[in-house]
């Protein structure tokens, strides 16, 4: 999918292009800037002592030595000094910049780490969204897959509030779906049972009216079965596009999905996609719950309050937020698995 946040290493990230948050003078110094030189080598530094330096914005492109990509693109992040200071555009610029080399050098996958948010001290919930609202504009008019790469768990934050209010709405929903014990189900086990003798018929006293009704339904041949099948989730999806008026583009992208994924998807009105897939392009599409919840049915899934997974989708969707990568950061934070391909 084009934007993916994944936990790694990012030395050991085999892309195209990683990104370094390097320092003014491009000449090493700690954190991912010196873990990326240190990995890279000494002829790393030695090309970097060409370029004069980097203002704070902007970036510049260097190969990547002994590092398991093709090259290195160093940015330079603003310090923060409470915001008032212009320091979201500045960083705003960097990730520009930085795609932007990528795309000249024709890159098709670019590694990204949380730029200014370590020393330079830029909050790192901030940090995530102008990152994730600056590549989500770049990729709607070009075709790359972008990694943010999140060394730990610590170094990731999405906002306190969301958090805190995505936990409880997962507490409310997903204890009372196991808050049954065994008694209570086995209870309801036998009561279902017991109704289930009573329903049989008495052949005893009416033997004519019992056989009639365990006689054999009307058999349906494999052929005429077939045709009856309702609506696929490709013919759904397609029909569902055209109604919102969108392209086929729009919808891919605001899905998170690949371009050659969708092609496949539009080719074979029998296609079945992964559970996300799915709905991601529920959500780009902006369908109601119960829409969604069609559109999951046709490609064989449901939502369960029994999953943390779908419960997130619901609190997003409930809310009218149809945002997929502020939904793959909830999602990430608590350990879920991601939107999109």
């Amino acid at each position: 999918m084009p934007i993916q946040i994944v936990r790694n290493d990012i030395t050991k990230m085999k892309v195209d292009a990683i990104v370094n948050a390097a320092n003014n003078s491009l000449l090493g110094g700690g954190g991912v800037d010196g873990a990326i030189h240190r990995a890279a080598g000494s002829g790393l530094l030695e090309e970097c002592r060409t370029l004069g330096g980097c203002d704070t914005g902007d970036a510049k492109i260097t190969g990547a030595y002994r590092l398991p990509c093709k090259y290195v693109i160093h940015t330079v992040g603003p310090i923060w000094r409470g915001g008032g200071c212009g320091e979201r555009e500045k960083l705003i610029s960097c990730y520009r910049r930085s795609l932007e080399l990528a795309k000249e050098a024709g890159c098709e996958t670019v590694a990204f780490p949380l730029i200014s948010s370590g020393a330079y001290g830029y909050p790192k919930d901030l940090a995530l969204r102008t990152a994730i609202d600056t590549m989500s504009e770049f990729l709607l008019e070009n075709e790359m897959t972008v990694y943010i790469v999140i060394f730990d768990k610590a170094s990731y934050q999405i906002g306190g509030k969301l958090f805190n209010d995505i936990a409880e709405y997962i507490d409310d929903r997903y204890a009372d779906e196991h808050a049954e014990n065994l008694s209570e189900r086995l209870r309801r086990a036998n009561a279902k049972k017991g109704r289930m003798f009573e329903s049989l018929p008495n052949v005893m006293s009416a033997p004519n009216a019992a056989a009639e009704s365990l006689r054999p339904a009307k058999t349906v041949s494999l052929d005429d079965a077939v045709k009856q099948l309702d609506e696929s989730f490709s013919e759904m999806l397609l029909r569902k596009i055209d109604e919102r008026g969108m392209t086929d583009a729009q919808c891919y992208k605001k899905a998170n999905i690949d371009r050659k994924l969708f092609s496949k998807i539009r080719s074979d009105a029998h296609y079945r996609p992964s559970k996300a897939t799915a709905i991601a392009f529920a959500i780009a599409l902006e369908l109601p719950l119960s829409e969604t919840k069609d559109m999951l049915m046709k490609a064989g899934y449901a939502l369960s309050h029994s999953s943390k997974f779908d419960i997130i989708i619901e609190y997003f969707i409930e809310r009218g937020n149809y945002n997929i990568f502020e939904i793959n950061e909830a999602l990430f934070a608590f350990d879920q698995n991601l939107l999109g391909a």
